[in-house]
Parts: C-alpha cells; sequence; structure tokens
C-alpha cells in the first residue's frame, strides 16, 4: 500500500499542470511504485497467488498507459521511462 505523502510527492514530481492528478505520467508514476512494493512482497511470500496476480494486473494496466504516452508524445515516453528505470522493448 503506498502512503498518502509518497503519492502527493508522485503526483507533484510527475504532474502536467498544476491540478492535475490522473494524467497518463502520473498513473504510471503510481502503479510504478505500487508494482515495486509488491514484488518485495511476493518475493518474502512466494505463495500469495492473488496479489501475484493483482501484479500482473497491474503490470498489464501500466504497460497500455505505457504504449499510449508512445503513441502520443515519444519524446515524453522516453524520459519517462528513464525516469522510472522501465526497461524498454
Amino acid at each position: 500500500m503506498i502512503t498518502k505523502d509518497a503519492k502527493t510527492q508522485l503526483i507533484e514530481q510527475y504532474h502536467q499542470h498544476e491540478g492535475d492528478t490522473g494524467s497518463a505520467d502520473v498513473q504510471i508514476a503510481i502503479l510504478s511504485k505500487r508494482i515495486t512494493q509488491l514484488t518485495e512482497h511476493l518475493r518474502n511470500n512466494k505463495q500469495d497467488h492473488s496479489s501475484r496476480r493483482g501484479l500482473l494486473k497491474m503490470v498489464g494496466h501500466r504497460r497500455r498507459l505505457l504504449a499510449y504516452v508512445r503513441r502520443k508524445d515519444y519524446n515524453r515516453y522516453i524520459s519517462l521511462t528513464d525516469q522510472l528505470n522501465i526497461r524498454k522493448k
């Protein structure tokens, strides 16, 4: 679970304009944070299959959002993947 302070910090760092809380960049950043936390949880709890399913759903959602950003603005996609350390295909 991501804390409210961490989420606010991510929104401030990746927002496109003032008051932006739901742009693709912000959603990708929040999903990336949740994915890393859940990955750590699954390293310790290997039998937690329901959380593994949630992780796979989050990864797929982030992948679709990244594809959208890549179609719309390739330079923004490159900078976002570099900042978040996301591997590109």
